[in-house]
């Protein structure tokens, strides 16, 4: 059982009738088939996640809850998706869900209604899929692309590299940002064509897998590419979408290092006494908790005005930067309560600060979010 006095306490700020069933659910679902020592086996699997699994996901209906009932999906809206992802990242479960989730977001968001009716009811009904968004320059803005497309003949003809493409190797398909005629455009590329065309990259998670795509001389059919009048504001959409689900992941993450602390600080003694009584590490681990709990009021805050113009954007970006701040700090004090033992890759506060760090680097830190506050506000 949780250390925690309010484990079960939920935000009041507008909580659906849905969110609340689905966070109910979601917490034994992922408690139970995500324990820590099924995470770090994952760690040396070349997939990085279980198939069963993916398939138990799958089977709940979760992939078809941000897809419209008429492509086969249950019609909610983003905000249902937070309390589901928020509990995976308290377990860190690794799965593609975030990428799928994005990828049919893209479709639902940016899509012809020919590639909507294709696509979207394979990814509700399990079907995996990605994004490949990130370039070398590493610019969180998304409309910054040097990989290119040239439509001739009647074919798409690509170039440039594509990097922390999340697993890419299982993706039926993967939604590329190109530029195409100096403007920003979409590609659906199947997952067949890249498989020669990926290497794994080195990420700082080991629960997670990345991939670098080569897209040099990769031809496609025009009919791949996504209408170009809709590529911004679905990629202003992806951005938003991404970020409310990485502040959920890292929300229930923050938790999770909390939770886990506290258990050791009411365990270990030192000179004859818990080290849960000095009131150095006492008063940390109530800032600690303190930040959480602001970060996860603005994570639900956010889910609940989600594409709400001005309103919901900056509710977003909030959310991201709060919530980044909470897990890393949360995952440095575990680390440095557990001693030289926090320092080892054996303690589980570093599987976490890892997932912190990355979660980060994905769609802007805090600052850059607060960067995008202001741009709003003034």
């Amino acid at each position: 059982m949780s250390t925690f006095d309010n484990a079960r306490a939920v935000p009041r700020i507008g909580l659906s009738e849905e969110q609340a069933q689905l966070l109910e659910v979601a917490e034994a679902f992922c408690r139970d088939k995500s324990p820590v020592a099924q995470v770090r086996t994952l760690i040396e699997d070349d997939t990085g996640y279980d198939p069963t699994l993916w398939q138990e996901i799958a089977e709940l209906g979760w992939l078809g809850i941000g897809v419209p009932e008429n492509y086969g999906g249950i019609g909610l809206g983003m905000g249902e998706l937070v309390p589901l992802v928020e509990h995976m990242g308290r377990n860190l479960m690794s799965t593609p869900f975030v990428p799928s989730i994005l990828a049919a977001q893209a479709l639902v968001r940016g899509g012809s209604e020919t590639q909507k009716e294709t696509h979207l009811p394979e990814l509700a009904a399990g079907a995996a899929a990605t994004l490949a968004l990130c370039e070398d320059h590493a610019d969180w803005d998304l409309q910054n692309l040097t990989a290119a497309a040239e439509l001739k003949d009647g074919k798409l003809h690509l170039s440039g590299q594509k990097f922390l493409v999340l697993h890419a190797a299982t993706a039926q398909i993967v939604i590329a940002s190109v530029s195409l005629d100096g403007a920003p455009a979409l590609v659906i590329i199947p997952g067949a064509e890249l498989a020669e065309r990926m290497r794994r990259e080195k990420i700082i998670d080991d629960t997670q897998r990345a991939y670098a795509l080569d897209l040099d001389a990769l031809v496609l059919p025009e009919d791949a590419l996504m209408p170009q009048d809709m590529a911004t504001d679905t990629l202003a959409h992806i951005e938003q979408a991404a970020s409310l689900l990485l502040a959920a992941d890292m929300c229930g993450g923050a938790f999770a290092c909390i939770d886990y602390t506290l258990d050791y600080l009411k365990t270990r003694k030192q000179f004859g006494k818990l080290i849960g009584s000095y009131q150095a590490l006492k008063h940390t681990v109530v800032d600690a908790h303190q930040a959480y709990e602001k970060a996860r009021s603005h994570l639900y805050s956010a889910a609940h005005v989600f594409g709400a113009q001005g309103e919901g954007d900056m509710a977003v970006h909030m959310a991201k930067a709060e919530a980044g701040e909470a897990y890393s700090f949360a995952a440095d004090r575990a680390i440095q309560f557990h001693g030289g033992f926090g320092f080892t890759y054996d303690c589980d506060a570093q599987l976490y600060r890892r997932r912190a760090i990355m979660g980060c680097a994905l769609h802007g830190d805090a600052r850059y979010h607060r960067h995008k506050v202001a741009d709003l506000m003034f």
